[in-house]
């Protein structure tokens, strides 16, 4: 069903759900405020959750209840914690709901990032589990749910619920707002039984998920892991012909939903005048002349991304391939993430300590073979570098999707450009024209390193256009229209 945009996601919305309200929850907010010279200001956090929800909150102008944690987030909303977000262009409402440092502490740093995103990535961090931290967790999962009840009460109404953070949630929603249709959508990897057996509260988390209408992944393998790991810890029914679970008499729908970005909105703004001219002073700030081959990489800082390996990879590709240094700069946009939590801290010292090495190895008079910026850009700003760039690494070592790799095939408009993509991320499923590579293998990327530089425009250019046919139809209207079409039926 080619051809989704926020106008036909809008006439869906309002043919399929009519006057029940559309509610979004998740643990980060779409719109921050701060403080700026005594003023407040406006922020769009770095989050794939964020690019992928705001354009269906804009079509369904709803309500989305998140965590409010910008500084002067109190100052910008009314007595109750809401505010109209987008800032200059309302299309929808925010309610903020307001944790404790403890338990932000506990919830968020603790079970939701120290013990779910390690054990669900499965990339060798071992999951740190305290009682403490599941404690924080069931009470901040009762917080929302009391939040989001005083809005829906006994309305039938349709709740959409994102990610790790509230896997006890639906449950909790189906008791308060037995009216409610609830759908949640699960960002992250989902792991096989003999993984997820080892956290101590599995069965509570399974149960929360299974208060679920419908409960989805972005692949259907993590689905079908999700689904043998009910059949080992639960007495549910399995229908797997229609993946779906029964448990307590409810049924949960188990569905592959691929997220995915506004294709259109990032192709028009990689092509205006503003990215040429960001082009232009990217090449004068940083002294990248057009003999320069440019790759890219941006990221969150996590041990999930490939990071360290990636920077190794360029190491091996430049001593296997000396021809090709003083001609080569390696640009890696890097996110500051959950710098409270050790494995984070650790990282970043071994990120910085392996792009200090490869640059003092290789690195000449007027030549840095590696400039690792570590801050979040904005997306105009990356969309120039994506197309300055002659090829992308992305080398997660385990993504639910990753919507960086989608970012830079829709940026380059050019239909130019190689995509290095780890076969270990959801979008791996789709964009089957990229270069896959193991990240692991940092040999093999060094390879592909190469392999990027030297295929020929025409072979560059085929992949290119297949990828952005690909990303341009399974856009993100095409992802919620799906869900709301999902959802619509079960009303």
């Amino acid at each position: 069903m080619p051809g989704e945009t926020s106008e036909t996601l809008r006439q869906l919305i309002r043919s399929r759900i009519r006057s029940h309200p559309f509610v979004a929850v998740s643990n980060r907010e779409p719109y921050l405020n701060t403080w700026q010279d005594g003023k407040l200001a406006w922020m769009r956090p770095a989050s794939g959750l964020v690019v992928a929800l705001d354009p269906v909150m804009r079509a369904s102008r709803g309500l989305w209840v998140a965590q409010g944690d910008g500084t002067a987030d109190r100052a910008a909303c009314d007595e109750n914690g809401f505010v109209d977000v987008p800032p200059g262009d309302p299309r929808y409402r925010l309610k903020r709901v307001w944790l404790t440092d403890e338990e932000v502490e506990n919830y968020y740093y603790g079970f939701a990032n120290s013990a779910l995103w390690p054990l669900c990535h499965v990339a060798y961090q071992r999951p740190v589990f305290r009682h403490d931290d599941w404690r924080a967790y069931r009470e901040v999962n009762e917080k929302f749910a009391e939040s989001v009840a005083r809005e829906v009460g006994n309305e039938k109404a349709f709740i959409f619920i994102q990610d790790y953070h509230f896997a006890l949630l639906p449950r909790l929603l189906r008791q308060r707002c037995p009216r409610a249709v609830i759908a949640h959508f699960w960002h992250i990897p989902w792991p096989n039984p003999e993984v997820f057996r080892i956290c101590p509260w599995k069965q509570e988390i399974l149960r929360g998920l299974l208060g679920s209408d419908i409960l989805g992944f972005h692949i259907r393998y993590h689905g079908d892991n999700f689904i043998a790991a009910v059949d080992q810890e639960l007495e549910a029914r399995m229908d797997r012909e229609r993946a779906a679970i029964v448990f307590e008499r409810h049924m949960t729908k188990i569905r592959a939903f691929p997220i995915s970005i506004d294709f259109d909105a990032v192709a028009r703004q990689a092509a205006s005048e503003d990215t040429e001219e960001r082009m232009k002073a990217i090449r004068a700030r940083y002294g990248i002349g057009e003999e320069i081959i440019l790759g890219v990489g941006a990221d969150r800082i996590d041990y999930t991304k490939g990071l360290p390996e990636r920077i190794e990879a360029v190491d091996r590709f430049l001593d296997r391939y000396p021809e090709f240094r003083r001609r080569f700069v390696f640009f890696q946009a890097g996110v500051p993430s959950r710098t409270h939590v050790d494995a984070y801290r650790q990282l970043n010292e071994t990120l910085d300590g392996a792009v200090r090495r490869v640059n003092a190895k290789y690195g000449e008079p007027g030549w840095c073979p590696i400039l690792f910026l570590r801050e979040h850009l904005p997306l105009a700003e990356l969309l120039a570098w994506y197309r300055l760039a002659r090829f992308a690494i992305v080398s997660s070592l385990h993504d639910g999707m990753n919507l960086v790799a989608k970012e830079f095939v829709a940026a380059r408009v050019d239909g130019s450009g190689v995509l290095l993509l780890s076969r270990f991320t959801g979008a791996a499923r789709e964009l089957r024209d990229a270069v896959p590579i193991n990240p692991y293998a940092t040999d093999d990327v060094a390879t592909a390193i190469r392999l990027a530089i030297d295929m020929t425009p025409e072979e560059a250019g085929r992949r290119m256009r297949k990828m952005r046919e690909q990303v341009r139809e399974r856009n993100v209207y095409r992802w919620a229209s799906d869900i709301v079409r999902k959802l619509s039926k079960l009303a």
